[in-house]
């Protein structure tokens, strides 16, 4: 694909919020959400953009919403391009074209919705500790990036700082029915729109998996988020990214090895190289790191979306 503009942050009016990709604006019934080139590593934001990668992120999410039945009802409106833009944004529309979606508002629900295939990653770690995944007893003797059995899910806590913490399906439930209970809805609300959650994500994943497959790409996992919106549980935020989901070469796949995968983990493994203690200032990040790190979301995004 061609290369977009770099772009590290966005200033415009209604900036409601600014997260380590995302910047998030408020209008009115809406919101716009703009996926900039940021990265991060090790929950520390880089101080370089990796070009292109938030039109990627965009892209992606737009090309899966429209492909998976499950992924509806979902949260995007519309995905900004010339001739189309929220009002009082014309002026910026070069900027934002490809990689701002304006979307319905939800209430998130605080739990983040993770589905996997392969036994890698946290999951991965847990069950050497305990033999589970988020209460989740699996077989002895399984390996690292082993394919489970069937997908489980196996959903944590979401954490504006730090890391997220796996929890148990009944937790998330009963998280799920407090919030709703907080927003002075009922708790049953929520507690229904948790179940709903999980059997749309692990749809979400089988269907999303076995296409990546066709395209010779493993779907190891994947992370999604939900919210509430007139009554309705509609897919929010990103879907079936490289940032949100871990993509490995099919022909680079070995049971018992951390497979390469088609995301940061090249950045992350440039950090680890150096000795960054993973805690801000961020180093400077060579320009082919950035290079080779970029290769990998387009490389995602031209298999995947063709």
């Amino acid at each position: 694909m061609s290369r977009p503009a770099e772009l590290m942050h966005t200033d415009l009016p209604g900036l409601l919020h600014r997260g380590k990709v995302r910047d998030l604006y408020d209008l009115g019934d809406q919101l716009m959400i703009v996926a900039t080139d940021r990265i991060s590593a090790f929950d520390v934001v880089m101080n370089q953009p990796v070009p292109g990668k938030g039109v990627i992120l965009t892209q992606m999410s737009r090309f899966w919403l429209e492909l998976l039945p499950p992924c509806n009802p979902h949260h995007l409106d519309y995905v900004v391009q010339p001739g189309r833009a929220p009002i009082g944004y014309e002026a910026a529309v070069d900027s934002l074209a490809g990689r701002a979606m304006v979307v319905k508002k939800t209430h998130i629900l605080p739990v983040e919705c993770v589905a996997r295939g392969f036994l890698i990653g946290g999951g991965w770690k847990e069950y050497q500790e305990s033999g589970r995944v988020s209460g989740i007893e699996l077989p002895a003797g399984l390996q690292q990036a082993q394919r489970l059995g069937e997908p489980i899910f196996t959903p944590s806590t979401k954490s504006n700082t730090g890391h997220d913490e796996p929890i148990s399906f009944e937790r998330a439930v009963e998280i799920a029915g407090e919030f709703t209970a907080s927003l002075g809805m009922p708790a049953s609300a929520g507690r229904d729109a948790m179940w709903e959650a999980r059997r749309r994500t692990l749809d979400i994943y089988v269907q999303g998996a076995r296409y990546a497959e066709s395209r010779g790409i493993i779907l190891a996992d994947t992370k999604l988020e939900f919210g509430l919106h007139g009554g309705q549980l509609l897919l929010a935020d990103e879907v079936l990214t490289p940032d949100s989901s871990r993509f490995w070469p099919a022909d680079s796949y070995l049971v018992g090895t951390n497979p390469p995968s088609f995301d940061k983990q090249y950045l992350r493994d440039y950090l680890e190289s150096i000795h960054w203690p993973k805690k801000p200032p961020p180093p400077p990040i060579p320009v082919d790191v950035l290079e080779q790190t970029r290769s990998r979301y387009v490389e995602a995004y031209r298999r995947l979306a063709g």
